[in-house]
């Protein structure tokens, strides 16, 4: 995407953009950074970003903290770079763009040539269709998108990264823990007492056996919603009970991130509408396993869909600063061509 600087603090001309930039859209510093809307092009789909801006924090939860889980510990001192995060978990809206093209299909209905953003997102890998209604009839419109597989919620932020011109993916299990707490270290964004968790969060207490529609409880001090509940929101780690052990004790550790090496486990953090209470904290984690495709009747199983994963979704982040593709691809912060369908691949055949 070609940029052009102003040198007077307004937003880059950017060649053939989707969308009139914003203040703030593109920032180059952490003291720059403002919210901002994204529209899904060929839509009427609109998403928000708000800044996140990056620091230090204690990662983990202390040993005396109640329903505290394996691998919490030890606790260290950690640091992320400034970031953007969605203020809510991706919807069934915006995740059938991708899986069922609706924005081609709008387009050629109106006769509408495509831009250079299309004719990107076009080329990018879709998941094959599922074999059911992957709502399980909990809900569609406005609710959270489940059921896929790491690689699916990777490749949709590859297609939103090519449709909106912004690098989106998703975000570290540091990055997604510093946005959940939002400043605190108590075992809840909003403090200790399990007791409020209803104002802020949809659990096993208070879901009624279903997720709900994203946005309904109260945020957190940063504007982030459902960071508690609803549902498990995948991040880029593999999961490893040891990782907070391999950091330095006497030194902070900068934006930390486990590169996955197998398919499995892969991290979730935030719990969801079928856990307890003390499984939504904001040190909370669980790990991805096998059983999640346990009824898929796919022989051999899908790359793209976890049927046993309706306790599963993700939300997007956005880096202040881009990485070079080399560095995207070094790092698995976008699928690579190896982990593709097109290249003859399926997954429980490759090291992912």
């Amino acid at each position: 995407m070609a940029q052009e600087e102003t040198g007077d603090g307004a937003p880059p001309v950017v060649a053939d953009m989707p969308k009139t930039a914003e203040p703030g859209e593109y920032a180059q510093t952490a003291a720059e950074m403002k919210a901002y809307t994204e529209e899904i092009g060929g839509t009427d789909l609109t998403f928000k970003m708000v800044p996140i801006p990056g620091g230090e924090f204690t990662i983990g939860s202390p040993e005396d903290e109640e329903g505290r889980g394996e691998g919490e510990g030890p606790q260290r001192r950690v640091s992320v770079s400034p970031f953007w995060m969605a203020d809510k978990e991706v919807t069934w809206d915006e995740y059938e763009v991708f899986l069922l093209k609706r924005d081609e299909q709008r387009r050629k209905l109106a006769g509408i040539k495509p831009s250079q953003y299309d004719l990107k997102a076009d080329a990018v890998t879709r998941p094959t269709k599922a074999y059911t209604d992957m709502t399980f009839d909990m809900g569609h419109d406005g609710f959270p998108a489940i059921c896929m597989t790491h690689l699916s919620a990777k490749m949709y932020c590859k297609w939103l990264s090519e449709k909106t011109g912004h690098f989106y993916r998703l975000p570290t299990e540091a990055e997604w823990e510093f946005a959940a707490r939002a400043g605190s270290q108590t075992a809840y964004h909003f403090g200790d007492d399990a007791e409020k968790l209803d104002e802020y969060a949809w659990s096993d207490d208070n879901a009624e056996w279903t997720y709900h529609p994203v946005g309904m409880k109260k945020p957190n001090a940063f504007g982030l919603y459902d960071m508690h509940g609803n549902v498990n929101e995948w991040t880029l780690d593999q999961y490893d009970p040891n990782f907070y052990a391999t950091f330095p004790a006497d030194k902070v550790t900068k934006d930390p991130y486990n590169i996955p090496k197998t398919i499995y486990p892969r991290t979730v953090r935030g719990g969801s509408w079928d856990q307890y209470p003390e499984e939504l904290r904001s040190a909370a984690r669980m790990p991805s396993t096998n059983d999640w495709k346990s009824d898929d009747p796919q022989i051999p199983q899908s790359i793209w869909w976890m049927t046993n994963s309706t306790h599963v979704g993700f939300r997007v982040m956005r880096p202040l600063h881009e990485p070079t593709e080399e560095e995207k691809l070094a790092q698995q912060l976008i699928p690579r061509p190896e982990d593709v369908p097109e290249w003859g691949l399926r997954e429980g055949f490759i090291d992912d």
